[in-house]
């Protein structure tokens, strides 16, 4: 048991190293990669972890059932979105919103209008700058340029433009498949779907070049 364990180890940080290796160079600096502790996480996430640092948070036991060519890019991907500053931020907005309805249940209590008008604005204003960082349009946005990233990167490190979309597509139906919750199905299936578009795109381009 203990040698499994030694070996589970050791694999899971040949991983980590390996995906480092990844990185582009001018991030490797301050972009560190870690197997995930939470419970019940996502495949892979990133979040700043102080100023300038940012770390990505891989769960590698759902990681080893993926194909390597499938890891490389959603690997990427994230990359992508950290090159790309989409990185979500613990901003004011929280605190805001918290300090907001404190106070409105406070001013409610002593009965100050004014103070009650002031403290209702502040939740809607840090209320409305959450809805729009967290809007589903605005990700759906944002992880297909992470996902056109992706692609970039890999032919960066030596895929082939099909295969770099082709390793990416297969991914996508992996996590599409093995989703539970039908929202974040939706948004794997809209990412697959924008996917192939830009696939086809890219495609058509490099006709004329063939005929030529």
């Amino acid at each position: 048991m203990t040698s499994y364990a030694t070996s589970s180890v050791r694999s899971d940080l040949s991983e980590l190293r390996r995906l480092k290796s990844l990185l582009p160079p001018e991030l490797r600096s301050w972009v560190s990669i870690e197997a995930t502790t939470a419970v019940n996480p996502p495949l892979i996430t990133s979040e700043e972890i102080g100023k300038d640092q940012v770390e990505v948070q891989i769960d590698l036991l759902k990681w080893e059932g993926l194909a390597l060519d499938q890891r490389n890019l959603l690997f990427w991907h994230e990359v992508g979105r950290i090159q790309n500053d989409t990185i979500p931020r613990d901003g004011w907005e929280m605190a805001a919103l918290a300090i907001g309805l404190g106070g409105a249940v406070g001013e409610l209590w002593v009965q100050d209008g004014l103070l009650l008008m002031l403290a209702l604005a502040l939740c809607g204003v840090s209320g409305f700058r959450l809805y729009q960082r967290n809007s589903n349009e605005k990700t759906l946005k944002e992880a297909y340029e992470a996902d056109e990233k992706a692609i970039a990167l890999a032919t960066r490190f030596g895929y082939t433009l099909p295969n770099a979309y082709k390793s990416l597509g297969s991914a996508l139906k992996v996590l599409i498949d093995q989703s539970s919750s039908k929202r974040q199905r939706k948004r794997y299936e809209s990412r697959l779907e924008a996917l192939k578009q830009s696939a086809a795109r890219a495609k058509s381009r490099t006709k004329p070049a063939r005929g030529e």
